[in-house]
Parts: C-alpha cells; sequence; structure tokens
C-alpha cells in the first residue's frame, strides 16, 4: 500500500477525512505541554499529605490532614514551640496565599538548625504537603516561592581566617 502513494493526492485519497480534521486542528491550533499534566493528590490511608521540608540545617517532617488549623510541633502547640509573633507567622503563610487558613491540621517533627532554620523548615514542608494534598492549590504556592527549597546554607570556615572571610587583625609591625 505505502507503494501506491507517491503523490500527495494519493496521501490525501488514502488519509480521507483524518486530513480534513487535521486541517481544521491547523487552523485553531491548540497549545497542549506536557507538562500540563493533572497532578493527582497523594494521600494515605488515614486521609494525610506528608513532605520533608529543609532550611539551612533543619529538616521538617510534615503531615497535613483536614481539621481545625492545630499546629504541632515536635510534641508542643506553635505558640509554645516558636514563641516568637514572627515564626509563628512564617508559618501560616502558605495557608494564607493558598487561602485555606484554619481548615488542616499539622503534625511537624523538625530536627537541627536554630528556630528561624525550624520555621523555614516547617513552612516549605506545609507547602510542599499542601500542593500534594489538593494540587489546585499549587500555582498560588509556586508563585509565592514556598515550593522552592532555600539553598542558602552557612559557608564554610577557610584556613587562615577567624571565620568564613574575616580576618585576624592586621599588624604592620
Amino acid at each position: 500500500m505505502a507503494e501506491d502513494i507517491k503523490t500527495l493526492d494519493d496521501l490525501k485519497e488514502v488519509v480521507g477525512d483524518t486530513a480534513a480534521a487535521s486541517d481544521a486542528a491547523e487552523a485553531a491550533p491548540e497549545v497542549v505541554t506536557e507538562t500540563a499534566v493533572a497532578r493527582e493528590p497523594v494521600r494515605d490511608e488515614l486521609g494525610r499529605s506528608y513532605a520533608t521540608g529543609k532550611r539551612k540545617d533543619a529538616v521538617a517532617r510534615v503531615w497535613i490532614k483536614p481539621g481545625s488549623g492545630k499546629v504541632t510541633v515536635n510534641g508542643k502547640e506553635l505558640n509554645a514551640y516558636f514563641a516568637r509573633p514572627v515564626l509563628q507567622m512564617i508559618l501560616r503563610q502558605p495557608f494564607q496565599v493558598a487561602g485555606v487558613d484554619g481548615q488542616f491540621d499539622v503534625m511537624a517533627t523538625v530536627k537541627g538548625g536554630g528556630l528561624s532554620g525550624q520555621a523555614g523548615a516547617v513552612k516549605h514542608g506545609i507547602s510542599k504537603a499542601l500542593q500534594l494534598f489538593d494540587p489546585s492549590l499549587r500555582p498560588a504556592l509556586k508563585a509565592a516561592g514556598f515550593l522552592t527549597r532555600d539553598s542558602r546554607v552557612v559557608e564554610r570556615k577557610k584556613y587562615g581566617k577567624a571565620k568564613a572571610r574575616k580576618s585576624f587583625q592586621f599588624s604592620k609591625r
């Protein structure tokens, strides 16, 4: 059959109706990208979503589930673990950006780093878990930059220096 097709007219006769459909598609092309795949929610058997958040040296394991907005970090309430209002605000940011404030309970365990790094790690984990629980929240969280891991870490100390860049006092004589 392939030997019979020698011109474009022969090809059009063989293809028939599908050519008319493709001509219509060429007139109004649809933009279809491979990245526009519909994401499925990722939840465990208890209806929770899990994600790992990182910031500086801190690593947070975060589980979220529908609830009343209760946040538990290392077995303590949010106000007890992160006493500073700024750190509490950092943890609430993903919910406010996504528009789901007070709709999810959070259970997090965090290790390493200081309080500021731990708050950033929990925020990163909450953002990742939210977009896994409800993929429709992903665009808002991504636009706010909450899904990107902040890669800034402490610079290492160099030999011959007091710290990473600080030098010892210079004496001319």
